[in-house]
């Protein structure tokens, strides 16, 4: 890798400003990292905003740096995962055995007030509604931010965070883990090399929800549950509309409704739809249309299918992308065989020349069917995008130690989220969309366009 200029953790920390002095490599960090150990600042002081659940994850990955607080609304939820943790046999285990005294809050304004100097960089793995507040705030106090899929909860949330990571020159990155895997690179090469010829339609699927979703509002009138004392109701909601206390929104149900998730669409597609959304450059719709079952202004439905039209980019012919979830399977193109058999998630890609699939994080790509696989295994090509190492969380943190750019960084996930949310809006909106995507509009409905937004206001004290 060429040499960069890096600055010192002293000097990082008086402000945002000095951070936007950090030269950001074009082309993304796409060697391997994290080898030569010669970097300086070689610990990065990292904020684990969400450490119970997905949020524990990234502690496993990221315990060699230095944690410098962690910050989560719900103390059991963070002591059960600590303790299912602890169960497995590894240094990480022993790490959680022997935990440092970390400074611990339950608000991460309260957090960043007291150690903004101390903090280098945050991850933030809370419910989605509240990757936007956490990480805007991070990023306008010049730190570097990681932010679990999806980026936002909406599609402007989405165009914000990317433009003020561009304005601060924080390096960023989204939790689409497959973004940094080989697969994804294998899918890009082949579609590269021409293997299965132009693309002009591409089927995604997956088995989610694997939680409620269809639901109206819970009822209270004869029960009212009781908040456990170890979670702070209040700041678990967050920017979200006050309401009472439910256990059907946490800790894993908040997914299927609306003020807090996104849906099985939102969840899954950026992991599902992004190495085709890459290997192709898709960009921007034009339109978006979907069917789906039955949903509520609560929570979103228990299948969908949504249909987008890419236009042509280039010398690249336009693309139609099925998205079908809920167990719903995609129709298989004529070469295909009949007893095709469907994994739980995954994509085909279905080019002139040959039909490839890959999985849910764009792993095991293959030509199908096998016969043809075998054809062309001779003219396969060879690597020629270098493989990132120790996965995504590591990725980011070299990159923010060497002042790279990341595969996933805002500038690629942000308007990748922004096409995820979309297919949302087309599901509520219940009939077909034009998108003006440089300019973020519905062109045909100006209803619609209630959606592009938050759907309510964030809550007093809670603005960005």
């Amino acid at each position: 890798m060429n040499h960069t200029s890096i600055i010192s953790r002293r000097k990082f920390i008086k402000g945002g400003v000095a951070a936007s002095t950090l030269t950001i490599l074009p082309g993304g960090i796409y060697g391997k990292i994290g080898q030569s150990g010669n970097t300086p600042n070689n610990r990065l002081n990292i904020a684990l905003v969400g450490v119970g659940g997905r949020g524990t994850s990234a502690l496993r990955d990221l315990y060699d740096q230095n944690i410098v607080a962690f910050c989560d609304v719900d103390d059991a939820r963070v002591e059960d995962s600590f303790v299912k943790a602890k169960d497995k046999s590894s240094e990480f285990a022993e790490y959680l055995n022997n935990l440092p005294n970390i400074p611990r809050f339950k608000d991460f304004r309260r957090m960043f007030d007291k150690m903004g100097n101390d903090i280098d960089a945050v991850v933030v793995s809370t419910p989605d509604h509240m990757h936007f507040p956490i990480a805007m705030w991070a990023i306008n106090l010049g730190k570097h931010v990681y932010v679990e899929k999806p980026l936002t909860r909406t599609v402007r949330e989405a165009r914000m965070l990317a433009e003020a990571a561009r304005k601060h020159g924080v390096i960023t990155q989204m939790g689409n883990q497959g973004h940094s895997w080989d697969g994804t690179r294998i899918v890009r090469e082949w579609i590269d090399a021409g293997v299965i010829g132009d693309v002009r339609e591409v089927q995604h699927w997956t088995n989610r929800p694997i939680w409620p979703q269809g639901m109206g509002a819970p009822d209270h009138s004869e029960f009212i549950p009781v908040v456990p004392d170890t979670l702070d109701w209040d700041l678990w909601l967050g920017v979200a509309p006050e309401r009472p206390y439910d256990p059907s929104y946490l800790p894993f149900y908040w997914r299927g409704w609306w003020d807090f998730g996104t849906g099985a669409f939102g969840d899954m597609a950026c992991h599902i739809m992004d190495a085709a959304y890459w290997a192709l450059d898709l960009g921007y719709p034009t339109n978006i249309e979907a069917v789906s079952t039955t949903f509520n202004e609560y929570s979103a439905p228990n299948a969908s299918i949504v249909t987008f039209q890419f236009p042509a980019r280039g010398d690249k012919p336009p693309v139609k992308v099925t998205w079908s979830d809920g167990g719903l399977k995609p129709i298989l193109p004529p070469e295909v065989e009949y007893d095709y058999e469907f994994e739980s998630s995954g994509t085909i890609l279905i080019g002139e020349h040959a039909t490839m699939k890959c999985g849910e994080y764009g792993g095991s790509p293959r030509i199908i069917p096998e016969s043809k696989m075998q054809e062309l295994r001779s003219s396969l090509p060879p690597e020629t995008i270098p493989r990132v190492e120790g996965g995504p969380h590591k990725e980011w943190a070299e990159a923010c130690k060497r002042g790279l750019k990341c595969g996933s960084n805002f500038d690629y996930s942000g308007p990748f989220t922004e096409v995820v949310q979309l297919g949302n809006i087309a599901i509520r909106a219940r009939h077909k969309l034009e998108w003006d995507g440089p300019n973020m509009k519905f062109t045909n409905d100006p209803e619609a366009n209630k959606y592009i937004g938050s759907t309510y206001e964030y809550r007093k004290g809670w603005g960005v």
